[in-house]
């Protein structure tokens, strides 16, 4: 099944007449495709939009001044519905420094009502429409010219039933009184997508990084900020300039000439001819004076296990209780963070579990367990 008479848009006339009919719609639904294999930044490949009345795909690959669509994503008055958004705001926000607001992220909102986390948009369709969507095209390069007419249908899909889904779910959100938790998720969902990569902090998101002392980590920021820079330079993923694993032994074994390099096992032959110079460069030029904090070792701590299954426990009743996904409410990042709020002696941010909707259903009951460890 699919809308037969939306419309491709290709021409700067045929954009700007769209953008005008949109404006007093109340709700536009959304989706992008995108290509993200070996780049930083996603490569744009198309826009979904529906409002109920005209589809359209708009092809942002053919020299389209896009401002005014950017303008009604952040139109106060249209709500923009999406389904999974994380990496669509991303796009939005690199393409468009933008984020579309008012947010309702069709995901979100079927995990506070108990429906399932991180529901897929096929699984949703199913559950809400009984119409099993073929995804042959969800693999499609659609950076390629000219898309098919499978693809083309694929893309309108997207929006059609996510503008049929659409009211069941706002309706349900009301009736259960929760539209505050989702704003409030949306809203954190959306945060922070517009500022520019920080390379000084990248260090702290390389896998492993955790378990290296502060002088090790020192190394680690240096490579990493390195590595970042170089990413956006060239706009090329970060594993294809060099992999954790690399930078991660790098770190460790702190080598000081190319044949110590050379003789490193994880570091790819590949990295080490491109970057093998630059990468000594950055242990060589490692300011040991200013050294990181390490990380946290709160899970090492005597008790942690026993303490994180009982804080589990009292979250996962009160989810079956209310009728939330669990992931959604108290996923076990945010129980971590919890812990570890506590065992610094309570300072600091409140942890999230402790603060909006989360902290209404939770702060309480955790107060009674009376945790210590």
């Amino acid at each position: 099944m699919f809308l037969s008479n939306y419309q491709v848009i290709t021409e700067q006339p045929a954009l700007d007449a769209l953008i005008a009919s949109y404006q007093d719609a109340p709700v536009l639904t959304l989706d992008t495709e995108f290509v993200r294999t070996r780049t930083y930044y996603a490569e744009f490949g198309l826009i979904q939009v529906y409002d109920g009345k005209q589809l359209a795909l708009i092809d942002p690959r053919v020299g389209l001044d896009l401002s005014g669509f950017w303008a009604l994503l952040t139109n106060p008055n249209i709500i923009k519905v999406l389904h999974s958004c994380s990496e669509d705001l991303d796009v939005f926000a690199c393409y468009g420094k933008c984020i579309p607001e008012p947010l309702f992220d069709t995901q979100i909102a079927s995990a506070l009502l108990g429906h399932g986390a991180a529901l897929g948009y096929a699984k949703l369709v199913e559950q809400h429409l009984g119409i099993v969507i073929d995804k042959g095209e969800s693999r499609t390069d659609w950076t390629q010219r000219p898309l098919s007419q499978a693809q083309l249908d694929y893309a309108a899909n997207d929006v059609l039933y996510l503008h049929q889904i659409y009211p069941t779910l706002a309706r349900e959100i009301e009736e259960k009184g929760r539209q505050g938790w989702l704003r409030q998720e949306c809203q954190r969902l959306a945060s922070g997508r517009l500022v520019t990569p920080n390379p000084e902090a990248a260090y702290r998101k390389v896998k492993g990084a955790a378990k290296l002392n502060p002088h090790q980590l020192a190394v680690l920021r240096e490579l990493a900020s390195w590595r970042m820079n170089q990413a956006l330079k060239r706009n090329s993923a970060l594993g294809f300039v060099v992999k954790d694993a690399g930078l991660m032994e790098l770190a460790i074994t702190q080598p000081k000439s190319l044949n110590q390099l050379n003789q490193l096992t994880v570091l790819g032959d590949h990295e080490k001819r491109r970057h093998g110079k630059a990468l000594l460069r950055c242990i060589e030029e490692t300011d040991f004076d200013d050294l990181p904090e390490a990380f946290e070792q709160v899970a090492l701590a005597p008790g942690y296990k026993s303490v994180l299954k009982r804080l589990k426990n009292c979250s996962t009743e009160i989810a079956e209780e209310k009728v939330v996904a669990i992931e959604t409410l108290a996923p076990k990042r945010l129980l971590h963070q919890y812990l570890v709020w506590r065992h610094q002696g309570q300072t600091g941010e409140l942890p999230m579990v402790l603060t909006g909707w989360r902290g209404e259903l939770l702060a309480e009951p955790i107060e009674a367990l009376k945790l210590n460890f």
